[in-house]
């Protein structure tokens, strides 16, 4: 067996195990790495740890402090209450108000995992309550989180960007953004549609909705505080899968709890919001390193309110840095004895540079709906490298389209996502939630990539 197949075939080891057992992925294939480096390859370890990627543990730092900051203060829970004061008695737009504000929380850097465990338990009880189906919501909220991460600050679009940087790709974070969010829009629409959205509509304004919306909020502001677990789990995996990422939003019953009324925007809260929009301009307009701005604004808000900084670095989402620090520093590893170019030119010898497009996003898709969505656009952009270099397709649309095909299939139940949503829901519904985010699961896995291949690759071929 030659030297590319076995390390391409460790790969595939580290993925599985890290599913079925749920090992930290990153810690496997950082351990991967140093075997397969020294047996395979004879390298050393200082050679193997050249390709850790120090500018992402940057970013990936940075955006998750200045969330973790956000949460502690109490601005996660500011926003959840105006958008659920915004629906104003009007039921219907209770899913949307779902789907924007877990948008703009993963927009702001948070994990997705972990704002799905912040807004999943709050969506769960407004579906209850006011009689809107649980799949509708639970997607909402699931669609939403992964809408918010492709921006330029967004845990996905950082990764992303930063891998399509390091390897000298052509890049439109704007694009990218504007190409993921819109992909999750088209499918809350059909789901809104689907289920139960027209009659929603059919019901006008409830004064009931506007009148219970301050308790609802408040409730929402606590329910925030403690991550989703699942009883009755199917497998333990599952479980493992159910919680959420890690960092800020990972549930410790009484963690990140704000002070002070959800509904006032205090300095603490003015200043947060501030940062945000002073990263979002730096990174937009002057092109400033998305991670040290971050940090930058995160130490300014530690210094101005001590206080609600406690316990604020501990919350860092170190199980996202970890998995995609490891994963990275194996396709480095790859990529520097060969093996990247050795796939790429397998890809390239399909003939036809449409279908290998195609094949790249069916496998970003069904490995990511049972895997690490994080794991996969990391590992799967440096290995299409040596083809995106051929110039055959666009690279902007096709790494477009990778990340629509690897993030849109987290509503699948084995998913961290899915099964977050599964465990969320009422114990009676809780099978039928199951099979029904199975049943999408698995037409997204392969009507995702097809749709995305069609509309973005295609047409630049």
């Amino acid at each position: 067996m030659s030297p590319e197949v076995i390390a391409l075939a460790v790969l595939v080891v580290v993925f599985l195990i890290a599913t079925v057992r749920g090992v930290n992925m990153g810690a496997l294939a950082l351990v991967a790495a140093f075997i397969v480096g020294m047996a395979v390859f004879g390298v050393d370890d200082k050679e193997v740890l050249k390709g850790f990627p120090g500018d992402l543990f940057v970013i990936l730092v940075g955006v998750t402090y200045l969330f973790a900051l956000a949460k502690n203060n109490g601005t996660v829970d500011w926003i959840v209450h105006g958008a659920v004061r915004a629906v104003r008695g009007r039921v219907a737009l209770i899913p949307w108000a779902m789907f924007l504000v877990s948008a703009a929380v993963t927009a702001i850097g948070a994990v997705s995992p972990a704002t799905v465990a912040i807004v999943a338990p709050v969506a769960a009880g407004f579906a209850a309550r006011y009689r809107i189906h649980p799949i509708l919501m639970g997607m909402m909220v699931v669609q939403g989180a992964t809408a918010g991460s492709f921006s330029p600050i967004g845990i996905f679009g950082s990764i992303t960007n930063g891998v399509v940087e390091s390897n000298k790709l052509p890049g439109n974070p704007a694009f990218l953004f504007g190409a993921t969010f819109l992909s999750c829009v088209a499918i809350a629409v059909i789901v809104f549609l689907a289920f139960g959205g027209r009659e929603l509509v059919a019901r006008g304004n409830e004064p009931e909705v506007m009148a219970t919306a301050g308790a609802d909020a408040e409730t929402a502001a606590h329910a925030a505080t403690s991550a989703a677990r699942p009883t009755e789990p199917h497998s333990a995996a599952e479980v493992q899968r159910a919680r959420p990422a890690g960092g800020a939003g990972d549930g410790s019953p009484g963690a990140d709890e704000p002070d002070g009324d959800v509904t006032r925007l205090d300095a603490q809260r003015t200043g947060t919001l501030l940062g945000i929009a002073a990263l979002i301009v730096g990174a937009l307009g002057f092109d400033l390193n998305v991670g040290f701005t971050a940090l930058g604004i995160a130490v300014v808000l530690t210094l101005a309110f001590p206080d609600s900084a406690k316990d604020a670095v501990e919350k860092i989402s170190w199980s996202t840095v970890l998995l995609i620090a490891g994963i990275v520093t194996y396709v480095d590893l790859l990529q520097e004895q060969g093996v990247v170019d050795w796939l790429g030119e397998g890809v390239a010898a399909v003939g036809s540079p449409l279908l290998a497009a195609l094949l790249i996003c069916l496998i970003g898709a069904v490995v990511s709906a049972f895997a690490s969505t994080t794991g996969i656009i990391g590992a799967l952009i440096p290995l299409a490298v040596p083809f995106l270099l051929t110039n055959q397709v666009s690279a902007v649309g096709l790494i477009a389209a990778l990340a629509i095909s690897s993030s849109v299939v987290d509503c699948s139940p084995f998913s961290t996502n899915g099964a977050l949503v599964v465990a969320n829901a009422a114990p009676d519904q809780r099978d039928m939630v199951f099979r029904r985010l199975m049943q999408w699961g698995m037409s997204i896995v392969v009507l995702g990539p097809l749709i995305a291949w069609l509309v973005l690759v295609v047409p630049t071929a």
